[in-house]
């Protein structure tokens, strides 16, 4: 019914990649790639949301990045729609992980479907302990004033952690800068006003989950 009111199941993907994703820049082969549609349609389709102004576009290391404009008279209305994850539930390849003496327990798969995890590595993540916050920042959002792109904060298993991150890094086609820490140890770094973590806070970034508001 979506598609037929949009007149394009390539728009109405690209509207839930971009509303689904409001602070992330994605340029057109990773585009094609992440809602598997055919490079020609994503194109036009691309051209036909700029010329409305729904996205912007910014050229950046000879590469062609799009972004949902969030400054869109309309956005708010396109996200309500769009930006509702419960409604575009995606799947994941599981991710192998590896039993070290040290291993935290992980949750069951029920676990992560009750949390209604839709971002692929997130819902693996869940799965290697007890995950408070992580988020994409960095390359992923385009913001050269950190200097990391996936930051966690959990009780986890960090051999785990490392295989997904391989994973996600080959997914990408690029290396990824992560931190792990434990509840207390960013709580105590934010406290203090530690310099990693206040560039953290005012940088771009999406935030996967945070369950005890880290962020706020």
């Amino acid at each position: 019914m979506i598609e037929q009111l949009f007149g394009s199941k390539t728009r109405v993907k690209l509207l839930q990649l971009f509303c689904q994703n409001p602070n992330r820049s994605f340029y057109v082969r990773e585009i094609t790639r992440k809602i598997d549609e055919q490079i020609n349609s994503v194109r036009r389709e691309l051209a036909n949301l700029l010329s409305i102004g729904i996205i912007t576009s910014d050229n950046n290391n000879n590469r062609l990045y799009y972004e949902v404009n969030q400054s869109f008279e309309h956005f708010k209305a396109l996200e309500s729609i769009f930006g509702n994850k419960k409604g575009f539930k995606q799947t994941s390849k599981k991710a192998t992980v590896k039993k070290t003496e040290d291993a935290v327990e992980a949750p069951s798969e029920e676990v992560a479907e009750a949390l209604e995890v839709t971002d692929p590595f997130l819902a693996e993540l869940i799965k290697t302990g007890n995950v408070r916050m992580a988020l994409y920042t960095g390359q992923f959002t385009r913001d050269d004033s950190v200097e990391v792109d996936l930051v966690i904060v959990g009780d986890l298993n960090h051999s785990a952690v490392d295989n997904l991150v391989a994973d996600l890094e080959k997914s990408e086609k690029k290396s990824i800068r992560y931190s792990i820490f434990d509840s207390t140890e960013f709580s105590y770094r934010r406290q203090v006003n530690d310099r990693f973590v206040s560039n953290l806070l005012t940088s771009k970034k999406v935030i996967l989950i945070d369950k005890d508001k880290l962020l706020k």
